[in-house]
């Protein structure tokens, strides 16, 4: 049976999106009106690369068995859905429209599953370790997560890695890294049935008799999704410099020994809140991966486009790391360095 998904954000969110559309749900996309009005009107597209091809098949939602649709957050009905995606970069929460509808979402008790590099506070609330740490400060604002209950928050290491084309529409995206979302269950097992329902519809699903990357992997453990820290704080964040934002291949291979001692020591903060080493991924392969990536992060982009605000995941690992007394001068230069840039976007806006 075909189950209503509402994602909020229609750029990485349409990824996702795109691969529910695929296994016959049905997918509503929360974004400005512009960009709904577009997506209405001719869809969606996701460009990704099957395994062996070496052109990117174009993925167009006016093709696939579920229906698309998209509308501003004011417009959001929310009664009408099983299951909420959080796809928007953090500080998008704070817009007013966003925080209603989160309000709304949250009294609804919908199960909501992050896509983004930031966790919600409600799930890093599940970790004992975590749970009374102070972390706040890492948010741009961090009451917008004050009425979720943590069992009903979720979340995905968000390892694919996409972009939209800067000189297309919006309603395009372009899948640079087809790797899988990595989901942690919810607290409820019937939440998990549904998880587990959609992970299967997504491996099911064939295109042209080929297999088709990027899936929906449930794990029991809260730790799998935060493998992904190990990444960001060796890579994404490490693009950001004091001149211009560098590729991540540059961030991660200029200086491979550092960027080993890097990840190595982000995994040793996961394992000290909790983490089995089968929850991690091996820096080898993520240096493997790395070699790619030869664009500058999203963060890295945006501070580089005048951004005040961005994700703060290199803080909230820094936060995480004093108060569990394993400080890391590395990771203490890294936001030292992403705060500067961000308070000289403030200043120059």
């Amino acid at each position: 049976m075909a189950k209503n998904i509402l994602i909020l954000g229609a750029s990485y969110g349409s990824l996702l999106g795109t691969k529910l559309l695929m296994a016959g749900h049905n997918v509503t996309l929360v974004c400005r009106r512009k960009t709904a009005d577009l997506i209405n009107r001719e869809g969606t597209e996701v460009r990704i690369k099957l395994r062996d091809e070496k052109e990117h098949r174009a993925i167009f939602s006016r093709d696939l068995p579920g229906k698309v649709d998209a509308m501003p957050p004011e417009d959001v009905d929310v009664s009408r859905y099983d299951l909420v995606g959080l796809a928007m970069q953090e500080p998008q929460y704070n817009n007013h429209t966003i925080r209603v509808l989160m309000i709304k979402i949250a009294a609804a008790k919908l199960p909501c599953l992050s896509i983004m590099n930031m966790p919600p506070l409600p799930y890093l609330k599940r970790i004992p370790a975590l749970a009374a740490m102070d972390l706040e400060d890492a948010y741009t604002n961090a009451g917008v997560w004050d009425r979720f209950e943590p069992g009903l928050v979720s979340l995905c290491s968000p390892d694919p890695q996409a972009f939209r084309p800067p000189e297309e529409e919006a309603n395009v995206l372009h899948v640079g890294l087809p790797t899988n979302f990595k989901a942690a269950t919810f607290a409820d097992e019937a939440h998990n049935r549904l998880l587990r329902a959609l992970e299967a519809d997504i491996d099911a699903v064939r295109l042209d008799g080929h297999d088709v990357p990027v899936k929906l992997k449930v794990f029991d453990s809260l730790f799998v999704p935060l493998a992904k820290w190990s990444m960001l704080l060796t890579g994404n964040y490490r693009c950001i410099t004091p001149g211009e934002p560098q590729s991540i291949h540059d961030a991660v291979h200029g200086d491979l020994a550092r960027s080993r001692a890097i990840y190595d020591h982000v995994d040793g903060i996961a394992r000290k809140l909790g983490a089995d080493p089968a929850d991690q991924v091996p820096f080898e392969k993520y240096a493997k991966a790395a070699e790619s990536l030869l664009k500058p992060s999203s963060a890295a982009r945006a501070v580089a486009n005048g951004a005040p605000y961005i994700e703060r995941v290199d803080l909230l690992v820094k936060l995480i790391s004093h108060q569990l007394g394993e400080p890391s001068a590395e990771i203490d230069r890294t936001v030292e360095t992403v705060d500067r840039k961000l308070d000289e976007r403030i200043i120059e806006g």
